[in-house]
């Protein structure tokens, strides 16, 4: 066969093992979509028993999952796609995105028998409950390990030097304080541990036959990485668990090739020999791959709780954000933010003055002015994570900082349009001061990318675009994450073939195979700066009140 017509035939296959199924994509060397299967956890797999993807532990804030319902779901999902007739033997590359912050334990029965696996079999029937020492293992909603944060903060002298090493002070759902945990209360099964694995290198084991690196930025979610030289932190390691270096292996960039394929999906699936298997990562920095954005890009997902991402030249040392290794610009991070107080706040708002009825909401807010006549609130119903604060705070025209009624504000606007900007503009003047906090740099290159429930509204993306003075897009590919692991893929096979000094980047590379599928939905009115940057100084005075309540 002519190697054009063989390129062509070339196909790259991303999996997503997020908290409710397991998803696979396979795109072609033009990076279309070939096929898709998915499996759900509750649904699919209904003898594992969980409630949204997990169960929730016997003591308060645990939550964990059997490892062995996540190989089980492998099984099933690859069987969906040889059941659609698709030619695995097409597959070049394969990488996945995961879930992040969970961890998986493998014992020493585990790790031989992913190098010896029988084609003959199930997945699931050789790498059981036994090839794990820990078979409720942690995910990220558990929030149980507060302790061993303040424990490993204390050891490394305090939640300053744990931000300036790993990028996050220490969370509860991190990988460190949940392998702190696990040793402190199940010391004989961490002893037994010969690898850990997070849920995403975990992923790539599967594939590998055996255990696969973890890469820089599932790894930046950890609280162990030093996140400026790529390595783990001995300091970190240290105030975690002992021996831990040895259990997880070096770290690796997220476009390494790590090896073939083991020969169990050879047999078993028909892939080619040379298939080869390409680092995971997790789903945040997976979505980011997903996007194609570059450095002026924000990417606002407007959900239960709001997250903004970007990337960043330099880390910096904010106390509630996340840092992490960005997943596919070697030299550059990515600044995750994420506030509690998202939609359900606008749904209570809705529900209270516009009768649930979301287009009466959006006429009420389109009907008055950008600067609602010089009215503001902030609405912190839950604890906010930055600034820590809770409480509403209104604010008319003649407040200011000085002012005797400025801790009070008023009780409540004339009339629900007024209630309603207020609310929108709060927030989206909230989100842009965290990350001007964070340093992403407003200027006019910069682009908005609008994701998540919320993201359909109109009305909202107009405001976030008057905020931000920037244009704001949709994309119309909606799982990011997903998306990312397949060209995540094809871009490690393509620098892997090209040796040269004359190698796209990764965003030119994918857009010079795929069309950007980026719609632009709106952009600022010419006065929004004039409006909304003097806001964003009185934003910050009431947010400064309510954080010193």
């Amino acid at each position: 066969m002519p190697q054009q017509e063989q390129d062509s035939q070339q196909t790259f296959l991303g999996f997503d093992l997020s908290t409710q199924k397991l998803k696979a994509i396979l795109l072609s060397s033009e990076l279309k979509v070939v096929a898709s299967a998915d499996v759900k956890f509750d649904s699919d797999l209904p003898e594992f028993r969980t409630t949204g993807g997990a169960h929730a532990g016997p003591n308060k804030f645990e939550f964990y999952v059997q490892p062995v319902m996540w190989v089980k779901a492998m099984d099933i999902v690859l069987d969906r796609l040889v059941m659609q007739e698709v030619d695995l033997g097409t597959v070049v590359a394969i990488s996945g995105s995961a879930q992040q912050h969970g961890s998986v334990y493998w014992s020493k029965h585990g790790i031989a028998a992913l190098q010896s696996l029988d084609s003959n079999k199930f997945l699931h029937a050789q790498v059981d409950d036994s090839a794990f020492v820990v078979n409720r293992t942690p995910i990220w909603m558990d929030a149980s390990t507060s302790k061993q944060c303040l424990e490993m903060e204390t050891a490394i002298g305090g939640v300053t030097k744990m931000v300036q090493l790993t990028g996050s002070k220490c969370y509860e759902r991190f990988t460190g304080p949940q392998i702190r945990k696990i040793y402190q209360q199940r010391t004989n099964a961490y002893e037994d541990a010969q690898r850990i694995s997070l849920i995403s290198s975990f992923l790539a084991s599967l594939f590998l036959g055996k255990v696969a690196p973890i890469d820089y930025a599932d790894g930046s979610g950890m609280n162990l990485l030093d996140i400026r030289t790529k390595t783990w932190s001995k300091a970190c390691l240290n105030a975690c668990a002992p021996d831990l270096e040895d259990r997880l292996g070096e770290p690796v960039s997220g476009f390494t090739v790590l090896g073939n394929v083991s020969d169990y999906f050879v047999q078993r699936f028909c892939f080619s020999p040379t298939c080869q298997v390409i680092a995971c990562t997790g789903d945040n920095p997976s979505a980011l791959a997903g996007m194609i954005v570059d450095k002026n890009w924000l990417s606002v997902s407007l959900g239960t709780s709001d997250t903004l991402m970007m990337s960043l030249q330099e880390p910096p040392n904010l106390e509630q954000g996340h840092v992490l290794c960005h997943p596919t610009e070697i030299e550059q991070y990515m600044g995750l933010l994420c506030f509690r107080n998202g939609s359900l706040v606008r749904e209570a708002m809705n529900k209270s003055d516009a009768k649930g009825n979301w287009e009466t909401f959006n006429e009420l807010l389109e009907s008055t002015p950008r600067g609602n006549f010089g009215n503001m609130a902030i609405h912190f119903d839950e604890m906010e994570i930055i600034p820590k604060a809770k409480g509403t705070l209104r604010w008319n025209k003649e407040m200011d900082i000085s002012s005797p009624d400025a801790k009070k504000g008023v009780v409540k606007f004339s009339s629900p349009q007024i209630e309603i900007r207020a609310l929108i503009e709060g927030q989206m003047l909230h989100h842009r001061a965290i990350a001007e906090d964070m340093g992403f740099l407003f200027g006019s290159e910069s682009k908005i990318l609008a994701t998540g429930g919320a993201s359909v509204n109109k009305s909202i993306l107009q405001v976030i675009a008057d905020v931000f003075n920037a244009p704001v897009y949709q994309q119309t590919e909606s799982e990011a994450a997903l998306m990312g692991a397949a060209y995540r893929a094809a871009y490690a096979c393509y620098i892997n073939e090209n040796k040269t000094t004359d190698i796209k980047s990764y965003r030119d590379y994918i857009l010079s195979l795929t069309p950007n599928l980026l719609n632009l939905v709106c952009e600022p009115n010419k006065d929004s700066d004039s409006i909304y940057v003097p806001m964003l100084q009185r934003y910050r005075d009431m947010a400064s009140i309510l954080e010193s309540q």
